[in-house]
């Protein structure tokens, strides 16, 4: 009698604990949280992290390296530590709520609730807040200080004036506000001896690196002071004004390392000129006051001093950097409006396609060339100029060579070819000579002690060395196949990248598939450092320390490992001495690049699966031990989730095929079960990773679909040049019956799902098929002929490049392949579509203009198919905004449970939401029961 109860509980109650679960819903976005600007402190004593949970207030935690919490702060983020790892120092949001229930009753923006800052003393486990923050900085190498500027001050109380004075009187003696033009008042912290020093008016601040110095800019104290620079030692509290004169305005405060060395750019002109007499000044340690390096007058001709390039030294305080510009194209302030021609003039042979110029004005405006200061000799070296635009500095700053580039030339073929050359000039930072050139050759990096130019050359299929010093070529991977094995692109491959380069420039490291090879930059001598093909496992190279910029080849190494196979990821340690690879840790999950304490061998880093939330874990380099901090979803195990496996299948044309095959947590393989089918390109890669509950912006939420009962496929397709929509055909339908074949799918209620280049093939699909009942295609193109001559309008781009050479893979355009764009285009088919068709497409997409989403609907409409079109008005390519995003979600599942699963038809599927009722009424409510 025992044995029968214990064998009846033993079925029963799992059964029960399953049916106990609860099922996800569009509510339960919200109490799902993700872990955000997570930390280690330098000595690897403490770690920071913020839990974003919906649109709720955020969550600060702190803990220590055992796990302990020493805080936990409502409303807290962008935790910073201090560099003696004795405090940590975060902002503080208004709550949320309290901040929309005063929008509501439009209340003023600068009447709203400020943020705050946190300062929390991790020795005594103390908390201090400071109200009404605008901004803080804390010291990068050095610790003691903290600078934040305040939003609002208290106002002193003024004693009435008992005499009658005259308006204007009234308005001269206004006391002087905080604001963006006139600065924000800055308050000096010693955190040790908590003595305050506030400093009025401040629009800009900034620590030196590593020196105790600290520089700010003012508009002075009253109205009728003068503005002014200053520098502060910090160790002598001794303060210098570096300059000073009335109204002027500062720029670009930048120190060196040391603080030693300072720049900045003043403008002390008053009036409204247009060309703006900036002066570029410089500051050494043991001077009083700033010295006058460069103004307009004393420029090279056709250049003035700009206030937008960035003031930076060199690593040895030997050099300064700073930006000339172009004088501006001066306006003619007297013109009415309507005496202004407002015309487009659009040339043919442009390097950059009108639109591109309009959306990269702004920054035409701006540009600045790079120029050096010599500090020991005075002497000024134009470096970059209007043709050479950019430069890349070596030995970040020291190197006496330099690269810089023009990419006019090769600017407007690259339009169509999707393939980026320049020219070079080797320019020698003492003389300003050129002392090499390289023509038309793919974008160059420089070497970290700026030896060498390397690039890769998709056409020779080879990385190349480029020596600074005597000009020579060196071709490292010619006999390597470092470039992609598998490439399905009507274009030459792209490379599988690169770790970087050793100590001293002295070897380059490269990959290919799976391996990580060093080799010689002058001869091309290499030397395999893993071993990964035979099981085909992925070795790559995981940099631990953010400054240096060489890889250490005098300790051990950590790398990722991916097997291709199993999918399963880790971590191994690579000894230079003996080229010795031992795996760390391995397994089935998905792992993080690791974060390392500055100064400690601690580190932080996550690992997840699609039922494993990435929560913090910390270990030290032997990832022997591991202590999981973050608890961030603990509320996962009360619903019904899903478990995720591989599934392999043969394509229509013979190719061995991968996918992901989603259930529920609750699978019972006798039942028959609706499925929805996504997929983009490749895909099974992805299988550990973790898709919490979230209202997605562009694709169904795999663990809320498994859990109300759906079975999720998302199939790798491989694609054939020029034919991507029958490519996508031949792979994914296969995918599909074979499924159907294991007896747990409903073949009457399959849907398919996709975005952008999915909701293009899902278009094709559904004109050669009906085996899915219901789809939904979002950012479709289903007229290729005239999206190729369409705009991407995030860059301005023509969407010529997509076709002949990258992702839409018809090979060359459509005069050399017009039936290629007609065989691929859905919309030649349209009439052939017997499957419904909801389509998203925003009209503010930047990446796919949105008239071919219009193109496709009003096709389908014109014959009388089932379909439903939805805009999110100002949205791009995907809705950003959260109420959208939760608005395209809630009305996907109601199509999808309408068509697939027999649920309510909702109103705005049986009428519509006309634009009288738009943003009122949203028509989610049912209305009968059935699909059509």
């Amino acid at each position: 009698m025992f044995k029968r109860i214990l064998v009846f509980l033993l079925l029963v109650v799992p059964a029960i604990s399953f049916a106990q679960k609860k099922v996800l819903d569009h509510i339960d976005y919200d109490i799902w949280s993700t872990v955000q600007d997570e930390a280690i402190a330098p000595n690897g004593s403490h770690i920071l992290y913020s839990l974003w949970k919906g649109e709720k207030d955020h969550f600060f935690k702190v803990q220590d390296a055992k796990g302990k919490y020493v805080l936990e702060y409502d409303r807290g983020k962008e935790g910073h530590f201090t560099y003696d790892s004795n405090y940590v120092v975060f902002t503080i949001n208004a709550w949320k709520d309290s901040v929309m229930d005063m929008q509501r009753r439009r209340v003023k923006k600068d009447k709203l609730p400020k943020d705050s800052l946190g300062i929390f003393n991790l020795k005594t486990k103390s908390l201090q807040k400071i109200g009404h923050i605008k901004s803080f900085k804390i010291p990068e190498k050095w610790s003691g200080y903290l600078a934040y500027q305040l939003e609002e001050i208290k106002k002193e109380k003024e004693k009435e004036e008992k005499d009658s004075v005259s308006e204007s009187k009234k308005k001269k003696d206004k006391p002087k506000k905080v604001g963006k033009k006139t600065g924000y008042h800055l308050v000096v912290l010693n955190l040790e001896t908590k003595t305050r020093d506030t400093l009025k008016f401040v629009t800009d601040y900034v620590f030196a690196k590593k020196g105790k110095w600290l520089a700010y800019a003012t508009t002075g104290e009253t109205k009728d002071s003068d503005a002014g620079v200053f520098v502060r030692n910090l160790e002598t509290n001794e303060t210098l004004n570096l300059h000073g004169a009335p109204k002027a305005k500062y720029f670009q405060l930048g120190f060196s390392e040391s603080g030693k060395n300072f720049g900045f750019i003043a403008d002390t002109d008053t009036t409204k000129v247009q060309l703006r007499p900036n002066q570029l000044y410089v500051w050494q340690e043991g001077n009083s006051k700033a010295e006058k390096v460069m103004d307009n007058a004393m420029s090279p001709e056709g250049y003035v001093v700009s206030k937008h390039g960035e003031i930076h030294f060199s690593k040895d305080e030997s050099k300064m950097y700073f930006g000339l510009a172009r004088p501006p194209i001066e306006k003619d302030t007297s013109l009415l409006e309507e005496e202004i021609v407002n015309v487009e003039v659009w040339t043919y042979d442009e390097p950059r396609l009108y639109t591109v110029q309009e959306l990269q004005l702004k920054n035409d405006s701006i540009q600045s060339f790079s120029t050096v200061y010599h500090l020991g000799d005075k002497k000024t070296i134009p470096l970059a100029n209007s043709t050479y635009e950019d430069i890349d500095l070596g030995d970040k700053g020291n190197a006496g060579l330099a690269l810089i580039r023009n990419a006019k030339p090769y600017d407007l073929s690259s339009q169509w070819t999707a393939r980026r050359y320049y020219d070079y000039k080797v320019i020698n930072t003492s003389s300003g000579k050129t002392e090499h050139e390289f023509k038309k050759v793919p974008r160059l990096q420089i070497s970290p002690k700026g030896n060498y130019g390397y690039s890769y050359s998709r056409v020779d299929s080879t990385w190349v060395s480029y020596s600074l010093m005597t000009g020579k070529q060196t071709s490292l991977t010619k006999d390597l196949v470092s470039y992609s094995e598998e490439n399905d692109y009507p274009n030459y491959p792209f490379p599988y990248g690169f770790a970087g380069w050793t100590q001293d420039d002295e070897h380059f490291l490269v990959y290919d598939r799976y391996d990580i090879w060093k080799i010689h930059p002058d001869t091309g001598a290499k030397v395999k450092l893993t071993d990964g093909r035979d099981s085909k496992t992925v070795y790559r190279y995981l940099d631990l320390d953010e400054e240096e910029e060489a890889i250490d080849f005098s300790k051990p190494l950590l790398f990722s490992t991916f097997n291709e196979t199993t999918k399963d990821a880790g971590y191994s340690k690579f000894n230079p001495k003996n080229n010795k690879v031992t795996s760390l840790i391995s397994g089935p999950y998905r792992y993080s690049s690791p974060k390392k304490a500055l100064l400690d061998d601690a580190l932080i880093f996550t690992r997840q699966s699609f039922e494993e939330f990435p929560d913090l874990r910390i270990t030290d380099l032997s990832f022997k031990k591991q202590i999981k901090l973050s608890n961030a979803n603990p509320q996962q195990t009360d619903y019904n989730w899903g478990t995720i496996e591989l599934m392999d299948w043969i394509s229509l044309d013979g190719k061995k095929l991968q996918g992901m095959l989603v259930k529920p947590e609750n699978f019972d393989p006798n039942k028959k079960y609706p499925l929805l089918v996504n997929f983009y390109e490749k895909s099974s890669d992805g299988i550990h990773r973790h898709r919490y509950p979230k209202a997605e912006r562009s694709s169904i939420n795999y663990s809320f679909y498994t859990s109300r009962g759906y079975i999720i496929f998302n199939p790798d397709v491989e694609y054939r040049v020029g034919y991507p929509g029958e490519s996508a055909y031949n792979c994914v339908i296969p995918g599909v019956t074979s499924l159907v074949e294991k007896g747990f799918i409903d073949k009457d209620n399959i849907g398919v799902q996709g975005h952008s280049w999915g909701g293009y093939q899902i278009a094709y699909l559904v004109t050669k098929t009906d085996i899915f009942k219901a789809a939904e295609a979002g950012a479709p193109v289903p007229n290729m002929i005239s999206a190729y001559g369409g705009i991407r309008w995030w860059t301005g781009l023509s969407r010529q490049f997509q076709y002949e050479h990258t992702q839409s893979r018809i090979g060359g355009t459509p005069w050399e392949y017009p039936s290629r764009y007609i065989e691929n285009s859905p919309i030649f088919n349209v009439d052939k579509i017997n499957t419904p068709l909801l389509v998203m497409h925003n009209d503010a997409d930047g990446h796919v203009p949105w008239y071919q989403g219009i193109e496709f609907f009003v096709s389908l409409r014109r014959l009388g198919k089932p379909s439903w079109f939805l805009n999110y008005n100002g949205e791009p390519h995907w809705p950003l905004k959260m109420q959208n995003r939760k608005d395209f979600s809630i009305r996907m599942a109601q199509y999808f449970d309408y068509y697939l699963k027999g649920d309510g038809k909702p109103s705005w599927m049986d009428r519509g939401v006309p634009p009288i009722e738009k943003g009122i009424r949203q028509g989610y409510e049912l209305l009968d029961k059935g699909s059509d």
